[in-house]
């Protein structure tokens, strides 16, 4: 076996190795169905232990909502919210922000009339709402504190849209008079200002807080490459926790369930992210704070609470605390200039910010709130490129293939050195042969002859390995990029690629929808079968990229190098379209390279003479 053809399996066989231990270590798993439990959960516990509000409402005994998510919604008083980019209200029982849609994001793929849900009432299916209030010191005292049941009343404004806050009001009877402020921006930004009106003759010491509760664990995708669940960010550091794992937390029966506490002293952010969605806790940059992630089992609740500093009120004055509350898309352009604390204009003013040239004073760590792996320090570049190519392009099936270009590119002088040296390695062919005549079974001495003849000819016989191995990380960081970025979503390229982020629709079982049988649904184990047009071209561009060079003359190796291309086309056909697209646009530069480089080093591919060969040999065997 020559040189050439080792490295060719070599680098070969480590792709395989690395695709088919991605798909043993994170094989896609069924989305959990679980049963929604509404029971209701009151803000009753210790001062520093608030807890998620519920309504009176209680599942029926199969464990089924009480109501439906409309029921739940006419239950209560509401204020409109609309912008142009979400609708739905928040309840004046319990002041709480517990009904979003986002108009932007169909459910399903052309199809406007379903719009994505967010957020839903208490008493309803997938109950997940923000609250806030304010917790006292002693404990007796919460009865006239704000809770689930306190009805606020509108003091000023109408709809929250932007540039149209209301506020809410409500008197204890006590001589407390608590009003929270809400506005929004033109994403995804509530602000929320709470203050309490101290009429009393007496100094009171309260604590702020939010939370966002959901009841019930949501479905999931169940994918390891994916985290779904709190996601928080606590003086620099990111840490991310299961819905699974939240009740193995510690148990605390001051707290009523099982808690993760951090102290963060200067800045962070604390909330749930879901693939394409989020809601976060964030109190105002450089505030500190105490970030919990919080189970509570007798409830099915899971939790993230804020819980800003305790503060003095003194008699005849008033207390206030600010914070935000993002609840929507994980768009990167909208969560980077909240991080950066201002909108970013311009190619180079993003870039300026993704250099780190320039000081933040937003919420910090903001966009590593969307799940970027471990190749962080490639999927961040490679998506900033993809996303200013479509804002350029307008269209992301082009722009990957822009992006292909540039990789390329960019390791095009690796490339170069690799194909000069299989260039060279061939024009050694000869006097390989003459070697293996000369020394018959010696292996030593055939070795030390071929390395002899490499340091002459200075050829590197592994030269033609690194090339295909950075191609690995890079594949994988593009395929983590596809998989979790919303701007994929549903993103059309040509004619029947109507969603990169989903497999080639249409099939060769059906002959591409001429005849009138559906084919296998993912969830099938056939759908490998079900191979699109893309995949298919993916395996013609791997195969025309080995007739580049004659077949290896050992049969065992020529087998191997004849199946690669359709083993890799069926393993690769069920994966997201917009991978197959880059697989597809890599495989034909790839080509292009190689037979431009072998040219100019006077080497002349007979194309269409391996291709012939490989059919007789296919003949004869």
């Amino acid at each position: 076996m020559d040189e050439q053809n080792k490295n060719l399996i070599l680098a070969t066989g480590l792709s395989m190795l690395v695709i088919l231990a991605w798909f043993y270590f994170f094989p896609p798993e069924e989305p959990v169905q679980q049963a929604t439990d509404t029971t209701s959960q009151t803000a009753e516990g210790v001062p520093t232990a608030p807890s998620a509000e519920g309504t009176a409402a209680a599942p029926s005994l199969d464990g089924t909502p009480a109501d439906t998510r409309e029921a739940a919604l006419g239950k209560t008083e509401r204020i409109e919210i609309k912008t142009d980019r979400v609708e739905g209200s928040l309840s004046l029982l319990g002041g709480r922000i517990d009904d979003l849609r986002l108009l932007d994001y169909n459910v399903e793929l052309n199809d406007p009339s379903t719009k994505e849900t967010l957020l839903s009432p208490a008493g309803g299916p997938k109950a997940y709402y923000a609250t806030y209030g304010w917790a006292p010191t002693n404990a007796a005292d919460f009865e006239f504190m704000p809770s689930a049941t306190t009805p606020w009343q509108l003091e000023s404004g109408s709809t929250l849209s932007v540039g149209a806050p209301v506020t809410l009001r409500w008197d204890n009877g006590k001589g407390l008079i608590f009003r929270r402020v809400i506005s929004i921006d033109k994403d995804y930004l509530f602000s929320i200002t709470q203050s309490v009106e101290n009429t009393t003759g007496d100094d009171i010491r309260l604590q702020p807080y939010g939370i966002v509760a959901r009841v019930g664990e949501p479905e999931t995708i169940g994918f390891y490459i994916l985290h779904e669940g709190v996601v928080r960010a606590s003086d620099g550091e990111i840490q991310e926790i299961d819905y699974d794992d939240m009740p193995d937390q510690t148990a605390d029966a001051s707290e009523g369930g099982n808690v993760d506490k951090i102290k963060v002293e200067n800045n962070g952010w604390i909330g749930f992210t879901d693939k394409y969605w989020m809601t976060a806790l964030i109190p105002t940059p450089g505030t500190g704070f105490t970030s919990v992630s919080k189970y509570t089992g007798n409830t099915d609740t899971y939790q993230t609470d804020m819980r800003l500093p305790t503060m003095t009120i003194a008699a005849g004055t008033t207390g206030e605390a600010k914070s935000s509350l993002f609840a929507g898309a994980k768009e990167w352009e909208a969560i980077r200039n909240y991080e950066a604390g201002r909108e970013i204009k311009g190619f180079w003013a993003s870039l300026n910010y993704q250099m780190w040239w320039s000081e933040q004073d937003g919420v910090h760590e903001f966009v590593d709130s969307i799940d970027w792996g471990w190749f962080g320090f490639l999927t961040k570049p490679i998506f900033f490129i993809l996303h200013e190519l479509n804002k350029a392009i307008g269209n992301m099936g082009w722009s990957i293939i822009g992006l292909t270009l540039i990789i390329k590119a960019i390791l095009f002088p690796l490339a170069y050195k690799s194909y000069v040296s299989m260039a060279r390695m061939k024009e050694l062919q000869p006097e390989m042969e003459k070697l293996k005549e000369k020394h018959g079974e010696d292996r030593q001495a055939m070795q030390q002859g071929m390395m002899k003849l490499y340091k002459e000819k200075k050829v590197n016989p592994a030269a033609g390995c690194l090339p295909i191995l950075l191609q690995i990380p890079i594949f994988f960081s593009l395929y983590k990029v596809i998989f979790v970025t919303i701007e994929l979503r549903h993103a059309p390229f040509i004619w029947w690629l109507t969603d990169l982020s989903a497999p080639d629709p249409t099939s060769f079982l059906n002959l591409f929808g001429l005849l009138p049988w559906s084919t296998p649904g993912p969830e099938s184990f056939f759908a490998i079968f079900s191979i699109g047009v893309f995949p298919i071209l993916m395996g013609i561009t791997m195969w025309m990229q080995q007739k580049l060079n004659p077949a290896p003359t050992d049969k065992t190796q020529a087998q191997i190098f004849a199946w690669m291309p359709w083993v890799f086309m069926f393993m690769l056909g069920t994966f997201a379209s917009g991978l197959v697209v880059y697989w597809v646009a890599n495989n034909t530069i790839t080509f292009i390279q190689q037979y431009t480089i072998m040219r100019s080093q006077g080497v002349k591919p007979d194309i269409f003479g391996n291709i012939k060969s490989g059919f007789k040999r296919n003949k004869a065997s």
